[in-house]
C-alpha cells in the first residue's frame, strides 16, 4: 500500500509552525518518535516524512510507512524546549522504546502536559489496511535489519544501538501477535 501523499500533506499544512517539540506516532498512536524544533514544528515534521533529514541515520531511525500521527506541543520560548523534549522522551520512554537514537538528559520526573495539537497524517482508510499482520510484521522485520545492517557495517554507536532495541521492541510485539493467530490444523498432532 502506497502512502497517499496528497492526504499526507494537506494533514501536515494544518499542524502549527510555532517552535517547540512534536512526537511521531505509529497506526496505534504510540509515540515512536520525540523531537524538537527552532524552525518551526510544521516544517521539521515534513522534514521527516519526506525524508528530507540531513542525517542520513534519521531516515533510517524512523520508519515513515508506520507514521499516523502527529502530536504538537509549541512554546513561546527557544529555552523552554530542551526542558519539555527531556520530559516528553522520558515519559514516552518508559510505555514504549522510542527511536530517537539519543537519550536526552533525565529531568525532574513529573506529569507531561497533553498536546496542543493532534494531528492525524494518514487517512482512516490507509490507516486500516497498514494495520494488517500480514504488511505490518514483514515491514517491521525488513526495517529492523536495515538498521542492524548499518549498524554492522557503517556506525555501530550507543545512539544506533537504541533505536535498533525500539525496532527490535516493535518487532517482538508483531510477533506475538502473529503467534496468537496460530490454530488447530488436523493432522498436526503427533497423536493422529
Amino acid at each position: 500500500m502506497a502512502i497517499d501523499l496528497a492526504f499526507r500533506r494537506r494533514a501536515v499544512r494544518t499542524l502549527t509552525n510555532s517552535i517547540g517539540c512534536y512526537i511521531l506516532c505509529d497506526l496505534d498512536q504510540v509515540p515512536i518518535y520525540v523531537g524538537q524544533s527552532i524552525d518551526g514544528i510544521r516544517a521539521r515534521v515534513n522534514r521527516h516524512l519526506t525524508s528530507a533529514r540531513s542525517d542520513i541515520i534519521a531516515n533510517r531511525q524512523v520508519d515513515v510507512w508506520e507514521i499516523a500521527w502527529v502530536w504538537a506541543y509549541p512554546v513561546a520560548t527557544r529555552s523552554e524546549i530542551g526542558t519539555l523534549e527531556d520530559a516528553l522522551f522520558h515519559h514516552y520512554h518508559r510505555q514504549s522504546p522510542l527511536m530517537n537514537g539519543k537519550v536526552p538528559r533525565a529531568g525532574p520526573a513529573g506529569a507531561v502536559p497533553l498536546p496542543e495539537q493532534i494531528v492525524q497524517v494518514m487517512s482512516d482508510q490507509e490507516i486500516a489496511e497498514k494495520l494488517d499482520l500480514a504488511l505490518r510484521l514483514p515491514r517491521q522485520a525488513e526495517h529492523y535489519s536495515v538498521i542492524v545492517g548499518h549498524f554492522l557495517a557503517v556506525k555501530n554507536s550507543r545512539e544506533i544501538a537504541l533505536a535498533i532495541q525500539a525496532h527490535f521492541a516493535r518487532l517482538e510485539r508483531y510477533h506475538r501477535r502473529l503467534l496468537n493467530l496460530a490454530v488447530e490444523v488436523e493432522g498436526d498432532s503427533k497423536d493422529d
